[in-house]
């Protein structure tokens, strides 16, 4: 089984009203590492995921069905740089249940991330597997353009051996990136 979604350019999901997008709490951890094991078959570890959630830099944000945890998906501040692969705020894994794929979801906690970032930050970044087309052609939405290949950037390598560093620049609406967030920022 891919790491990642087939590539169906042409099958587009639609908004699940169901799904609910929220910010992960400590007690969604292992429910993370269960998730992201379950579909991605690699160990993740719970306190990992504790230390992702725990992080003010970081924004970790759960979709929940009912009571059931279908996707999550979260950001990762790099203070230093890699090569081409600058310092700053990164979209960092996204995992949607297969069952709950072609949803929505996946564009949805994309989006609460990319706002969340650019409420801090004047531009995202976002590193991918080379093979990975649908999460390529889901990035496009927000402006991702490609900055350059490499084999690896900061600590991640890609299978294949090519991977692509992308970046976004804020929109103009969000004018001054470096504002605090505001009152009620539900993230």
């Amino acid at each position: 089984m891919a790491d990642f979604a087939p590539y169906r350019p042409h099958d587009h999901g639609r908004a699940d009203a169901q799904v609910v997008i929220r910010a992960a709490s400590d007690d969604d951890a292992a429910t993370l590492a269960d998730l992201e094991s379950t579909v991605r078959h690699t160990t993740s570890s719970p306190d990992a995921m504790a230390a992702a959630i725990a992080d003010p830099q970081r924004l970790v944000v759960v979709a929940v069905a009912g009571d059931e945890v279908v996707g999550w998906a979260k950001t990762h501040w790099w203070d230093w740089s890699f090569g081409p692969a600058e310092a700053g705020q990164y979209l960092g894994g996204l995992t949607v249940d297969p069952r709950w794929r072609r949803r929505g979801i996946a564009s949805t906690l994309t989006g609460v991330r990319m706002s969340w970032i650019f409420r801090r930050a004047p531009c995202a970044w976002y590193v991918v597997n080379a093979q990975n087309l649908a999460s390529i052609d889901l990035h496009r939405a927000w402006g991702f353009v490609e900055v350059v290949r490499a084999e690896k950037f900061h600590t991640v390598r890609f299978r294949g051996g090519v991977g692509l560093l992308l970046r976004a620049d804020a929109p103009v609406e969000y004018g001054d990136p470096w504002r605090p967030s505001v009152d009620g920022d539900p993230f």
